[in-house]
């Protein structure tokens, strides 16, 4: 069994915050924490590290979207945006800000849920994505790393491409090292043929 997501709320108006905890908590979810301003729900969220937190716009101490953005920055946490306006340029702010759903009040606790495992799921799928980047973006440098350390066998030892990158290889395997370890070494001068 997978434990239940786990929920920071922010919304001024208490009756709503109330009725928001106990919806949530009625469907399964563990809030953690509930605070009436923006600038608590930010620390609450860091000292919590929540699946999701669930965000009016409209809070004193930091509106909904600068809450949503600090949020957003650390990258742990999906945010789900709660407001009774639903003009597009606040959309299009809060979207910026990474907002994964938005949902306009008064809203009906059929679309809560939904709006919910929305954002849940478009931030896991965010989340796959950068870590693929990363992994992409780490493979490209160690294949430049090692390119380079190629370069200088050929160029400082009169090796061919296919024996330099031989050398480095078995030098890897033979020292239980990586190829970028070697490809270092060899860079920096400190590993010859």
């Amino acid at each position: 069994m997978t434990a239940p997501v786990r929920v920071v709320v922010a919304e001024d108006e208490s009756i709503i915050r109330l009725d928001l905890v106990e919806t949530l908590r009625a469907e399964g979810y563990d809030v953690v924490a509930d605070t009436g301003r923006g600038d608590e729900a930010v620390a609450l969220v860091a000292e919590h590290r929540p699946d999701l937190a669930l965000l009016d716009v409209k809070m004193p101490g930091l509106d909904g979207i600068e809450a949503a953005r600090a949020i957003s920055d650390d990258k742990r946490t999906a945010v789900v945006l709660l407001t009774a306006f639903s003009h597009r340029d606040l959309v299009e702010r809060a979207t910026e800000a990474g907002a994964m759903a938005y949902l306009v009040k008064p809203y009906q606790r059929a679309e809560l849920v939904p709006a919910i495992e929305t954002a849940l799921a478009r931030f896991r799928e965010v989340r796959a994505l950068e870590d693929q980047v990363g992994d992409l973006s780490g493979q490209l440098e160690v294949r430049k790393l090692i390119d380079r350390a190629k370069g200088r066998l050929i160029d400082g030892h009169g090796m061919s491409e296919g024996d330099a990158f031989r050398f480095l290889q078995q030098q890897a395997m033979s020292n239980r090292r990586t190829m970028s370890e070697v490809a270092e070494e060899v860079l920096a001068g400190t590993l010859t043929p």
